[in-house]
């Protein structure tokens, strides 16, 4: 569970400082001091944010199937991942770029356009079926409810 280091790690930015955005946190743990100083209390701290981390990201799978906001609740175990693991790290970082990628792709008032080319079409579609069933069986409801 230990990453062999217990000394933050910069990460290399393609962007750097000269490209407009934030510099990153540094990888690495951010259990308090005190906690870091104690390699057994920082290897039991590690075991107790994993185990609370995979408490969740099992939660957030349970709810896939289910109601419940199940990718929310496996990023937010991620996330508790993240404070201790640098390879929980790596992966939030890696998604919240594919999702601002993604993001400023449907911003893009092209893709806007064709999405709402391509709505209007399904509508249009969804409609014409209705009414072609309406026409052919009218508006009776599939259950026979008589009134009493």
């Amino acid at each position: 569970m230990n990453t062999g280091s217990n000394e933050p790690v910069v990460a290399d930015s393609p962007e750097g400082a000269a490209g407009g955005t934030k510099p990153e946190k540094p990888f690495g743990s951010r259990a308090p001091e005190f906690i870091k100083a104690r390699r057994a209390l920082h290897l039991s701290w590690q075991v107790g944010v994993f185990i609370v981390g995979l408490a969740v990201v099992v939660v957030g799978i349970i709810m896939l199937p289910l109601p419940g906001p199940g990718w929310v609740v496996i990023f937010g175990g991620m996330a508790i991942w993240a404070t201790e693991f640098v390879w929980a790290q790596l992966v939030l970082r890696w998604t919240k770029r594919k999702v601002t990628e993604a993001a400023q792709r449907a911003l893009d008032p092209k893709v806007r356009r064709r999405n709402i080319i391509l709505t209007t079409i399904g509508l249009v579609i969804v409609g014409a079926l209705a009414g072609i069933y309406l026409y052919k069986y009218g508006f009776e409801m599939p259950w026979k409810i008589n009134n009493q």
